[in-house]
């Protein structure tokens, strides 16, 4: 499962380069020409990382940042900016944003690749070790969770409904595994269950987190059943 991945730029030629070179590198790649694109496709979609132009129209990469940064659902997604400007003082702006990586033009596309593949590794490495979707080695945080997902289905029924407060649009894949979250199973009972490894369990799980916005299991099944997302 290739890693799906947001450019953003306004100059069609580097857009389109940078797309290719990516795509070449194995990754999936959707391109924006600007922030408010970018946004709009964002509110159906959930990249794994995001790479942003600083100087656009409208809407700069700071405010785009901030704009990512103040919703729940992009908190953690990691973004990398590109960008003309390569001072001190702008690299900072950057890093007080939050911004994860800052690559100024012109760079080494080989350079760009190294610091997606790592940030990726690390976002992989820091959810195997926080529980975001991954088995954890508190076994009575494990239990207790299990124990409030099973609370949560016998009041299923008791459950109202009510709409999503905001698009959530999944794929077949991640439907099939909050499925099974809903059910009470764990990452390895559910890669078992669809044939796939545990690491891709995880990778699915923290999708999940990140389009709904929730941090555990427990809070991933209620929003679902809140929201009639479980089937």
């Amino acid at each position: 499962m290739s890693a799906q991945l947001l450019l953003v730029d306004d100059e069609p030629g580097i857009r389109e380069a940078v797309k290719d070179y990516l795509q070449e590198s194995g990754f999936s790649v959707q391109v924006a020409s600007n922030a408010l694109e970018g946004w709009e496709w964002m509110q159906m979609n959930t990249p794994d990382l995001v790479i942003s132009d600083v100087m656009m129209p409208q809407v700069d990469g700071y405010q785009f940042l901030k704009q990512m940064r103040d919703d729940p659902r992009f908190q953690a997604l990691p973004v990398v900016f590109l960008t003309a400007k390569g001072m001190t003082g702008d690299r900072i702006q950057g890093y007080h944003a939050s911004v994860d990586a800052y690559l100024p033009k012109p760079f080494d596309p080989d350079e760009l690749v190294a610091i997606v593949e790592n940030l990726l590794a690390r976002r992989a490495a820091k959810a195997s070790t926080t529980g975001d979707g991954a088995e954890t080695p508190d076994l009575a945080e494990l239990a207790n969770q299990i124990a409030q997902i099973k609370a949560l289905l016998t009041q299923r029924n008791a459950i109202s409904l009510s709409p999503a407060p905001f698009k959530i649009d999944l794929t077949p894949r991640e439907q099939s595994v909050l499925n099974l979250v809903a059910e009470g199973l764990m990452n390895k009972e559910i890669a078992r269950r669809l044939e796939t490894s545990v690491r891709n369990v995880e990778k699915y799980v923290s999708r999940l987190f990140s389009k709904t916005g929730t941090n555990s299991r427990t809070e991933l099944v209620r929003f679902a059943l809140e929201h009639g997302l479980a089937k």
